[in-house]
């Protein structure tokens, strides 16, 4: 480490973020573009170098986190950049949408605030991207084999560019018009604007993948025709069956799920509509979900002028320390934490009864009622205790002109018949079954990312597509020499 006492000398230091009043007026990402590079050099130097870097087994892909914090104190970008790219297909994506369980796991984060290191690596992407550290990368040779992704979000994009670059011949077929899943349309530009991803799509184009856009495995072509088609198959379509909210009234007019809201507004921002269907401006909104989906449609309705919005959480307010008998270092805690959404919506005050920011915790919704035309006015909902159990006499109404459930996703969705054109066999909780080395039941075809996973990170999206493309190369060729961070079964640290 270039600084040894860097650690004892120097305080953490986050990326600002632009003002309240000033960010909520666009879409730009929140944070004041060109403040984290003057800063990150010092932030890199309070890293320890500890003797066992606990942030490497926090972290899914692996990332040589130490040695490219001593190489970014030490201001060496290019062989930062090149640290960094050896684990991480796309750290620009990890480093604003990660929740970064790599800091929970920092030996630093026992006693004091953790090493900025999901703001190191991406000040390590950007410097990369403004140097020209990140060129195509199109293989020597062809192999002569060719493979189909279904799917485009980071699991699907980080297999196929791992493919690609392998030699191997690799088309991606996404329903959408355009390639990103999720990150297209489900993140909104103030987390991630989207010339991040454009950037890694026109890299991945020049190294020869292909991209088959607004075609749906399944519907558009056969599932089982892409099978006899090419010598391999992997599907990562994502978890998108969303769950449901079972109460009366749920029927009403105005009652949306988070993925039937948030991609009318990101193709606002595409430039394919002028104004979102199902906009939020001047309109009483309640969120029903504690999650980062429901803390993305609050700062998408705040932005487009609702008049309150409140978000609701089944859980108790979590403190703002961790609980070291339940929850120790270095596993993922729960604690409370302030998106750039949630702090605008404490500054703007948009829902003046809530128990912090927009969040009313440990509330659960008992039913909808509505107006004579069938549209959804209010949400009932009652107080719970820490094994949901209504409290009784806690009973209260919220307007609710907009309600948008966020209550996360159970597995693919089967509506497309991609999964029974292949014949896929599916795990009792709704996901693709697979084996040891991410192969399913269908010779050929493999499964990875949150079809096969469930409802889980990006930093977790990103190493399944890099470990599944392993586990196709090592399949067409009999051998691989591509970087395999995770098994099938592995999965965060718990206590």
């Amino acid at each position: 480490m270039a600084d040894p006492k860097g650690f004892m000398t120097t305080p953490r230091q986050d990326w600002p973020r632009r003002p309240v009043e000033q960010r909520v007026r666009d879409w730009d990402e929140v944070y004041v573009p060109g403040a984290l590079l003057p800063i990150i050099s010092k932030q890199a130097d309070r890293c320890m170098d500890c003797g066992v870097p606990f942030c490497h087994h926090a972290c899914p892909l692996g990332n040589l986190i130490p040695e490219w914090n001593d190489l970014v104190s030490r201001e060496d970008w290019r062989a930062a950049s090149d640290r960094l790219h050896a684990t991480n297909n796309f750290p620009e994506f990890t480093g604003r949408l990660c929740p970064a369980p790599c800091e929970a796991g920092c030996v630093l984060a026992i006693n004091q605030p953790a090493v900025t290191i999901k703001n190191v690596e991406c000040a390590i992407a950007d410097r990369a991207w403004e140097e020209g550290f990140t060129p195509p990368r199109p293989p020597d040779r062809l192999s002569g084999r060719t493979v189909a992704v279904i799917g485009s979000g980071p699991t699907g994009l980080a297999a196929a560019q791992q493919l690609t670059r392998a030699g191997h011949t690799v088309a991606v077929y996404e329903r959408d018009d355009r390639p990103g899943g999720l990150m297209r349309y489900g993140i909104p530009a103030f987390k991630m604007e989207k010339r991040h991803l454009e950037r890694r799509l026109e890299q991945m184009r020049a190294e020869g993948t292909k991209f088959r856009t607004s075609t749906a495995v399944g519907r558009d072509v056969r599932a089982d025709e892409l099978r006899t088609r090419y010598d391999a198959v992997v599907v990562a379509t994502g978890a998108t069956a969303w769950r449901e909210l079972p109460v009366p009234g749920r029927e009403l007019a105005g009652i949306h799920q988070a993925m039937e809201y948030l991609p009318p507004a990101n193709r606002v921002g595409e430039g394919d509509l002028e104004r979102s269907p199902l906009s939020a401006a001047g309109r009483h909104v309640v969120i029903v979900g504690g999650g980062d989906t429901g803390a993305d449609c609050l700062g998408t309705a705040v932005r487009e002028g609702a008049a309150s919005v409140t978000q609701l959480d089944i859980y108790g307010l979590p403190g703002a320390e961790r609980d070291e008998d339940t929850e120790p270092w270095p596993t993922y805690p729960k604690i409370y934490r302030l998106s750039a959404a949630h702090e605008e919506a404490r500054d703007l005050v948009t829902a003046p009864s809530a128990d912090a920011d927009a969040r009313l915790f440990a509330a659960s919704t008992l039913r909808f009622t509505g107006d004579a035309d069938g549209r959804v006015r209010a949400l009932h909902l009652v107080e719970v205790d820490a094994l949901r159990r209504p409290l009784p006499g806690t009973e209260r109404t919220l307007p609710a002109e907009l309600v948008l459930l966020a209550l996360g996703f159970t597995g693919p969705d089967r509506h497309d018949g991609l999964i029974d054109q292949l014949g896929l066999a599916m795990h009792p909780r709704g996901t693709i079954a697979r084996d040891a080395g991410f192969a399913t039941n269908v010779p050929g075809v493999f499964a990875a990312g949150d079809a096969a996973r469930g409802q889980s990170l990006i930093v977790w999206a990103i190493a399944e597509g890099r470990a599944v493309a392993a586990a196709v190369d090592r399949h067409l060729t009999g051998g691989t020499r591509l970087h395999a961070p995770i098994g099938p079964y592995d999965r965060p640290m718990t206590a």
